[in-house]
């Protein structure tokens, strides 16, 4: 599955290395209060976009094994 991000389709890939840019991004150091609020924030989005490809793929798998 692919989720739509400001009119661009992501998929699992995708979403996950945006997911993993994010937690990068806030292991930096000098990482302002604000900067780090917004990568938290983009990483929680991603990781929601991940989880939900994965139950859906996981929903499609219980279906067809039965």
């Amino acid at each position: 599955m692919k989720i739509l991000e400001k009119n661009k389709i992501l998929t699992f890939e995708e979403a996950l290395k945006q997911l993993e840019s994010a937690a990068d991004k806030l292991k930096k150091d000098g990482v302002t209060l604000e900067e780090a609020m917004k990568s938290y924030e983009e990483g929680i989005k991603y990781y929601k976009q991940c989880s939900e490809i994965l139950n859906n793929a996981k929903q499609k798998i219980e279906i067809i094994s039965n």
